[in-house]
């Protein structure tokens, strides 16, 4: 029987009861999915990359890799220190919650999580849920999103007679991209283990781009070639974990540091090429999670967080005003969830979230905010053979405080927030057959959706820009879907994976985020409504047609139509809200011969534009990029070799994610990694 690497417990739901202590593994093993008879079929099931996946991407970060999953959409400002954030069915990158090892990853400053801070060297897997995770038994926050990224990093895993594993990685690329870093995990004890990641980063940030641009009535303003400048960074990243097994339960401790210092390159405007805004970033947490099934029906989660984030902006251009302003943002944050099995098939659980959020300036006039959430979800679970229920509500009571002695021009502190946000999740198993040689599933489902996210701390007090008068976003979503699912143990096709899923999402006082000149800084106001139809359709399958050759292949595609329906007197009223394209999708198709991968990737995102009014003078082209990469692996001396090459946007596509903000065009690497 196959024992459980300490990774697979961090996946256990509410159910799963280990009837004795784990003991230490001494072989090497195939990962399982391990679920309980309460989530045997997620009711929405999640997309995902992970293990060999993710390895053989030709991606740097999480942003990257995030590019490959339907309804999601990348906002890269360009080159290796960029800033990468990413939105998710059109509702904005403030409504999806990014957990990492379980526990939400927060900015009150800003409410955008930099995904491009987080590195794919330790990260095991990469999920994505609509709605929210179908378990119940998880903290109050995993309830309050319009959409969850789960992001979680490798565990220890040894081979017989071995206590220790090392890996070594370097890469070194266009824009002299120069990339180090090295993985330590130590086995302490037959039920601890630590794992250290450290890595550094370095670019300058340089590469050739195409600037054209035409006046209004059509000719030619700017048609010229320039080398992207202030665009370097410096920075270093480390991840020490500590895991352990308990009878019945685990435990994880996560401390994390972020360092930083970027340029800032700006937008393209007026013919200007260099800008002098410079950013530093010290980020860093510590963490902690506990969980343990108290008897065969009740199970406890602790869960804590320590986080305290230094952000240093300056501004030297000498065409604008100087700044250099320092922000220090803390956050403390406590959680419990509890969840009780009332018969074989039906469970409920109750979860106790606490934020504090602070966030700290030395600009003139500033607001000194501090804010305190109180969350408190009630969930239950029905798990029946032809119908799968969940249902949940999550109140959440949200304060903030300004400091009394600070002069405030037109600002105040928001009111009491309070906000109730049913959700509702149905799944309906058409198909479940199994047989000794193959396995299919064919289930519907829907679910319904309240969500909400308040301003931001910018948003709300910033001294120039802020509007303290801005509302809380709400959303309502409406999904529904199917998925089909054939595993044969035998023949050429192996796996075949799809799923399709319709949805109706409506946001009211919707809040929009421009850039403006400086990327760090945006103008914001109140959209008011609008609605958002779309379609999600991902496909896959793992394909065997000769002996030693497997051949893997992705397909994603999404349609939005994301349309403005605030005020008929505008002229923007039905127009496509800015930057979402109507059409847009990914492709991914990995060949593994022997020691030998390849791997091809394409991505595309269809029309758009970059202001409200849908006129042809805000119009953004398609663009697509296709990436190759190859690998070699060997074994030499018990010490395990791989060699990568790759190419980025073979066909040197020129294209903005966003206007004035040039991508790199053909561009490449080569990495070694060393595991012993």
């Amino acid at each position: 029987m196959r024992l459980l690497p300490i990774g697979l417990l961090l996946l256990c739901p509410l159910g799963i009861k280990a009837q004795s202590t784990i003991n230490d593994s001494t072989f090497q093993i195939e990962e399982v999915v391990v679920t309980s008879r309460l989530t045997q079929r997620e009711i929405i099931p999640s997309q995902n990359l992970k293990g060999t996946e993710l390895q053989r991407l030709n991606s740097q970060s999480v942003a990257d890799a995030l590019r490959y999953f339907s309804g999601m959409q990348l906002k890269d400002y360009g080159g290796v220190g960029g800033i990468k954030t990413v939105d998710i069915r059109s509702m904005g990158t403030h409504h999806l919650g990014i957990f990492y090892d379980g526990i939400e990853l927060g900015n009150a400053q800003n409410g955008q999580i930099d995904l491009g801070q987080f590195s794919l060297d330790n990260i095991d897997e990469i999920s994505l849920y609509n709605g929210q995770k179908s378990a119940i038994f998880q903290p109050a926050s995993d309830f309050g999103n319009a959409g969850s990224v789960y992001i979680r990093t490798r565990q220890p895993r040894f081979t017989e007679g071995k206590n220790y594993n090392i890996k070594l990685k370097t890469k070194y690329g266009s824009s002299d991209l120069f990339r180090f870093s090295t993985l330590w995990e130590q086995r302490l004890s037959p039920t601890v283990s630590s794992s250290l990641n450290a890595e550094f980063l370095s670019s300058s940030g340089k590469y050739e781009f195409n600037y054209k641009r035409l006046t209004p009535n059509g000719e030619v303003a700017y048609d010229t070639t320039a080398i992207r400048q202030n665009g370097d960074i410096h920075a270093e990243r480390v991840d020490l974990n500590i895991n352990g097994i308990l009878e019945r339960g685990y435990w994880n401790a996560k401390a994390y540091l972020y360092n930083s210092k970027r340029g800032i390159p700006g937008a393209i405007v007026n013919n200007v090429w260099r800008r002098g805004e410079r950013q530093n970033d010290l980020n860093t947490f510590v963490q902690g999670r506990f969980q343990k099934d108290i008897n065969d029906r009740f199970s406890t989660q602790w869960l804590a967080k320590y986080a305290y984030y230094r952000t240093h902006y300056i501004n030297r251009d000498t065409t604008q005003l100087p700044t250099d302003n320092r922000y220090w943002q803390q956050e403390f944050y406590l959680s419990t969830a509890n969840a009780y099995e009332i018969l074989p098939n039906w469970s409920a659980s109750i979860s106790y979230d606490f934020r504090w959020n602070k966030l700290n300036a030395d600009t003139y006039r500033f607001a000194f905010p501090t804010r305190i959430s109180n969350l408190v979800s009630f969930a239950t679970a029905l798990d029946a053979r032809f119908l799968k229920v969940q249902g949940s509500v999550l109140v959440s009571f949200i304060h903030d405080k300004l400091h009394p002695k600070v002069p405030l021009i037109g600002k105040q502190a928001k009111e009491n927030i309070n906000k109730f946000m049913p959700a509702v999740f149905i799944d309906v198993p058409l198909v479940d057959r199994m047989t000794g040689l193959h396995t299919t599933n064919l289930s519907l489902r829907t679910f319904v959706k309240r969500s909400f996210r308040m301003p931001t701390f910018n948003d709300l007090y910033y001294t120039d820009l802020g509007n303290s008068n801005l509302l809380p976003e709400s959303a309502t979503q409406y999904d529904f879907g199917v998925v089909y699912d054939r595993f044969n143990k035998f023949g050429v096709l192996r796996k075949f994976h799809i799923q399709a899923d319709g949805y109706y999402n409506t946001i009211q006082d919707k809040i929009i985020a421009y850039p403006k000149g400086q990327q760090f800084r945006w103008t914001m106001l109140n959209l008011g409504r609008v609605h958002i139809t779309g379609l999600d359709v991902s496909a896959s399958m793992t394909l065997e047609p000769m002996r030693d050759l497997l051949v893997t292949g992705r397909l994603q595609y999404t349609y939005q139509d994301a349309r403005d329906v605030t005020d008929p007197a505008t002229s923007y009223y039905k127009d496509q809200i800015p930057y979402i394209p109507y059409n847009s999708g990914s492709a991914i198709l990995n060949l593994a011969y022997r020691n030998w991968f390849f791997n091809y990737s394409f991505i595309y995102s269809g029309e758009r534009y970059n202001e409200q009014e849908n006129i042809q003078y805000n119009y953004m082209q398609p663009w697509y990029t296709h990436d190759i990469s190859l690998q070699y692996q060997f074994v030499a001396k018990r010490t395990k070799w791989r060699a990568t090459l790759e190419v980025n946007n073979l066909f040197d596509q020129k294209y903005d994610v966003i206007l004035n903000y040039p991508m790199p065009g053909i561009n490449g690497a080569m990495g070694l990694q060393v595991e012993f």
